[in-house]
């Protein structure tokens, strides 16, 4: 199912990706409403992270068409309003945690003026990922939690209108995926941020607003956890995305 929105945050149509002889992407079409939390859901390599870095516009060989907040994807006026998190932790190990935010604040507000407005954004996002008792420990020498939140809080720096997000909770503990969790509603409700994240761990799909549902590069579904589960008239949206699976198989092994 897909829908027009007039002010989405994301609206994409016919996006296709394709790298080599393969097609990663196939003529997607979709909207991502803004201020919510829309969970991005399939098997590892089902064109995820293609997806995410086609939104943020470092992908090559994209066709068709991907707006973003109003402007293409890739456009420059973007750059600060987008916060992107990658799998592996962006951070440079031999600096502490307030040494890394300092300087990633440094190239997102350059200039002596900036100071005080760079000072108070490293703060916030120390206690938006709580983290701030551990400002000055090496991030060398942090968790692979830890260090992962570090990601997220450069990511929050320019207090972004979006925010992608690429696997964040994969390799966590249950609380601290829980905690992260509670954060991303957080800065949706109250900041009014648009969450793009994504998981192949389906039971994370329940704590999302709205769903993409991708396998091997297509579109399955775009819609709400409820309506799925509804519509599929199955308990989980695991399940409900297992049933679309099949029908697409089924599908494609028809006689044409």
């Amino acid at each position: 199912m897909v829908n027009n929105h007039s002010g989405a945050a994301l609206q994409a149509r016919g996006l296709t990706v394709v790298r080599g002889p393969r097609t990663v992407l196939r003529d997607l079409d979709f909207a991502v409403p803004p201020g919510r939390i829309t969970g991005l859901l399939g098997p590892s390599g089902c064109g995820k992270s293609t997806l995410m870095r086609a939104i943020v516009g470092t992908q090559a060989k994209v066709t068709g068409t991907l707006t973003v907040l109003g402007r293409p994807a890739g456009d420059p006026a973007l750059r600060a309003r987008v916060g992107y998190v990658t799998q592996a932790p962006s951070v440079y190990d031999d600096l502490t945690v307030r040494q890394n935010l300092d300087y990633f604040a440094a190239v997102l507000r350059p200039g002596r003026t900036h100071r005080d407005t760079r000072a108070a954004s490293v703060t916030r996002a120390l206690a938006d990922v709580d983290l701030t008792a551990h400002a000055d420990a090496l991030a060398g020498r942090l968790s692979g939690g830890q260090r992962s939140r570090v990601s997220l809080a450069v990511a929050l720096l320019g207090t972004p209108d979006l925010l992608v997000l690429d696997e964040p909770t994969v390799g966590l503990d249950p609380v601290l995926r829980r905690d992260l969790w509670r954060l991303f509603h957080r800065i949706a409700a109250e900041r009014g941020t648009t969450i793009l994240v994504s998981s192949h761990v389906m039971d994370e799909a329940e704590r999302c607003h709205r769903l993409l549902l991708l396998r091997d590069g297509e579109l399955l579904a775009d819609d709400t956890p409820d309506a799925l589960r509804h519509r599929h008239d199955t308990p989980t949206v695991e399940e409900a995305f297992l049933r679309l699976v099949d029908a697409a198989t089924a599908r494609r092994k028809a006689p044409r």
